[in-house]
């Protein structure tokens, strides 16, 4: 009786390994995304992988991330949530929104991931161009003394 080769015994065992119930193709797909990196995004929202992930809450971040960036005028400043604490209105400052897609992106397989950051990559390059940089290096990092991301050190509404 033929024997499989070690090498192909382990890539169909990671092949199983990555692939996604039958529930998670069932939804239409996420706005500019295939349906299996859509169905991949579903599967990490329903694990609770993440501080931020939800069910649906992708779909929802990249609505309020291009909804922001559709904001009339030539230059944008970020608008400040008014309760940073309470699990629904952080996500009104697009700077958290950004933070959940970069914990959506982390939790991601590598496919479902790349396809996340391309589309990531065209509205940062937009919202770097619209938003100007924050000249005060005192809002640069947090208390403990570590960087925010670039998308924190942006000017808000206010400064």
């Amino acid at each position: 009786m033929p024997r499989r080769r070690p090498g192909a015994v382990r890539a169909a065992r990671r092949l199983e390994e990555r692939r996604l119930p039958d529930w998670a193709r069932d939804f239409p797909p996420i706005d500019r995304l295939s349906l299996e990196t859509s169905a991949a995004i579903r599967f990490a929202e329903h694990s609770g992988a993440g501080e931020h992930l939800q069910p649906g809450g992708t779909a929802q971040f990249l609505r309020s991330y291009r909804a922001f960036l559709r904001r009339p005028g030539r230059t944008l400043r970020l608008i400040a949530s008014q309760c940073p604490a309470c699990p629904g209105c952080q996500y009104d400052d697009v700077a958290v929104v950004r933070d959940a897609l970069g914990d959506v992106v982390r939790v991601l397989p590598p496919r479902a991931r790349t396809e996340l950051r391309e589309v990531l990559t065209v509205l940062d390059t937009e919202f770097r161009r619209r938003t100007l940089p924050d000249p005060d290096p005192a809002h640069w990092t947090d208390w403990s003394g570590r960087p925010y991301a670039w998308w924190h050190r942006r000017l808000y509404e206010g400064d």
